[in-house]
């Protein structure tokens, strides 16, 4: 199982975000780059990055700093996903010719399901759906809107695409520090076939312990944000604990 530390990107820093609500934003790193140093030497081996602004205009716009991490992360060997205003073939392709490992569809997939197809074609084992719910609801555009279709609904929709993962994330419990919903995200991986990263609410060991009777179930990993930024959740013993399991 893996452990994915997290860079959610605001205004081209490091922050998180409680329940999705861009305004209350904490600010834990102004240096993208040197974040993603600091998850390597702890022996990360994936990075999960969004770009918050992005997903609300429906385009990258914290490139800058992605690239800055890019740069990190290639030379430590690093694996990077990201989402947030990937939105059309042409911002999937650009990321991943950048060295992008993997690409998040969340809003795209739910307005534009003929791109996730399209992408896995174009792309094999490159790109995630992101499936953010609020209730057992669908939330798009960056959380701003609660759709009427049932997280579970949607995984199916993608059932034989080709999808490498879906990055299943409970938005009451994002950034909240109440612990994630196992209930919900091993119900989904249940049902489907596809792998599935939790997130949302993990902020510490026992959260991320919570996980590991479930990789047979379909669970490959679990994102972290806030936890690992303000101490309690240590990313290397974390990562040393999934390793040896």
């Amino acid at each position: 199982m893996i452990l994915f530390p997290a860079i959610d990107l605001k205004d081209g820093a490091c922050v998180r975000l409680l329940r999705g609500d861009m305004d209350a934003a904490t600010v834990f790193n102004d240096d993208p780059a040197d974040q993603a140093r600091a998850f390597a030497a702890a022996g990360a081996e994936w990075l999960h990055i969004v770009d918050l602004n992005g997903a609300f205009d429906g385009r990258s716009v914290n490139g800058d700093a992605v690239r800055g991490i890019l740069e990190v992360t290639k030379a430590a060997g690093m694996r990077t996903e990201l989402g947030g205003g990937i939105r059309t073939r042409e911002h999937v392709a650009s990321w991943l010719e950048a060295g992008i490992d993997r690409v998040i569809l969340g809003t795209a997939a739910v307005k534009d399901p003929d791109l996730v197809i399209a992408s896995c074609a174009a792309h094999p084992g490159r790109v995630a759906v992101g499936i953010d719910a609020r209730g057992g609801r669908v939330a798009v555009e960056g959380w701003a809107e609660t759709s009427d279709l049932a997280a579970d609904d949607l995984a199916a929709r993608f059932a034989d695409a080709g999808v490498a993962a879906i990055i299943y994330t409970d938005i009451d419990r994002d950034g909240a520090m109440q612990g994630p919903n196992v209930d919900a995200t091993v119900a989904l991986a249940r049902a489907i076939d596809i792998p599935v990263i939790a997130s949302g609410g993990v902020s510490s060991l026992a959260d991320v312990e919570a996980f590991l009777p479930y990789g047979n179930d379909g669970i490959e990993g679990v994102i972290s944000g806030r936890a690992i930024y303000d101490g309690r959740l240590d990313l290397a013993t974390a990562i040393a604990r999934l390793k040896g399991q």
